[in-house]
């Protein structure tokens, strides 16, 4: 039985994730979705580029590609092509499954909140038969902290400095795993409470943060 299950409100725990790079290594799917992108309709994108800079949104990505009137034509158009392309290469990163299952087992809620568009997020976990408990998109950095507070996050997880920030304004424990564009010294630089190497370090983590938690949050 896990030691503690609920906070002092008596909810479950729930810990949020962050999707790309985070849970899942979306990096050969996003390139190959980019690669087609670019042959479809002749934009010159450079996604070996794309892939080391994931986590703020698409629109932002795209504004690098394209002029600032054809971004939300152009991102609804890379969207229509991303199902076809991106999620069969797309997989779990090391520790993720395993990850969830630690929250679960100790009786909490996963929720996860990307700035990745909910309906991909979904057709991800489908495909990999990975099933959080709650899935929230289009948010990144600050913005997180909306859906974080609506599901009681009080820990969340994620690669990029955004992430940090929006587990801030969340009043969230900010828990980062350096497998994303920011190494470690900048995820701690940007007021990361914890930095692991990568998921494969967070049951260990997850347990010892539960035993150190107030009696009367069990």
């Amino acid at each position: 039985m896990s030691p503690m299950t609920t906070n002092t409100s008596g909810a479950p725990l729930t810990v949020g994730f962050d999707l790309d790079l985070t849970l899942l290594d979306t990096r050969p799917g996003i390139r190959a979705a980019f690669v087609a992108f670019s042959e479809k309709y002749g934009v010159d994108v450079d996604a070996d580029l794309v892939v080391t800079r994931l986590g703020p949104p698409l629109e932002q990505e795209m504004a690098h590609w394209v002029p600032e009137g054809q971004v939300t034509e152009m991102t609804a158009r890379y969207r229509a092509l991303y199902p076809e392309y991106a999620i069969e290469p797309t997989v779990p990163m090391p520790g993720a499954r395993d990850a969830l299952d630690a929250v679960r087992e100790a009786g909490g809620r996963t929720v996860v909140v990307t700035a990745k568009n909910a309906p991909d997020a979904h057709r991800h976990f489908a495909h990999l038969g990975i099933e959080p408990d709650a899935v929230v998109g289009r948010l990144f950095a600050e913005a997180k902290a909306e859906a974080l507070r609506a599901h009681g996050a009080t820990v969340y997880v994620g690669d990029h400095v955004g992430d940090v920030r929006g587990a801030k304004a969340a009043g969230a424990l900010s828990v980062a795993v350096a497998t994303g564009p920011c190494d470690a010294a900048e995820l701690r630089e940007a007021g990361a409470d914890v930095v692991l190497e990568d998921l494969t370090d967070f049951r260990a983590w997850w347990t010892a943060h539960l035993a150190a938690r107030p009696a009367q949050d069990v």
